[in-house]
């Protein structure tokens, strides 16, 4: 096997690991990803069309600081940064992960 590459079971423990979560995470409209929510994102993308982290066409409006919740830091539009895709899925929650992680130990 390459180096670097994942070997089956951990595709199939990773995926198991992810359906378990999924099922105890509340939706998107329970967690307040509402219209209200898609109207203020359309709003700051318009004022804010680039990726803070690499330039490119953003879509997604991030809480800097995860929210957990926290109604309060969810609307803080402080707390908010646009960024693309490839930079939020990737980067942002690589280092969410590894932040909770260190938390964790």
């Amino acid at each position: 096997m390459p180096s670097g590459a994942i070997c089956p079971c951990q595709i199939k423990r990773t995926a198991e690991r992810k359906a378990r979560f999924d099922k105890t995470r509340p939706n998107s409209s329970q967690r307040g990803y509402n219209r209200e929510w898609q109207k203020a994102r359309a709003a700051f993308l318009r004022l804010h069309p680039y990726c803070t982290a690499c330039g490119a066409r953003a879509q997604v409006v991030d809480h800097k600081t995860p929210h957990k919740g926290d109604q309060r830091l969810f609307w803080d539009k402080t707390n908010w940064a646009a960024l693309c895709t490839p930079c939020h899925s990737g980067a942002k929650q690589r280092l969410e992960r590894r932040l909770m992680k260190d938390q964790t130990q």
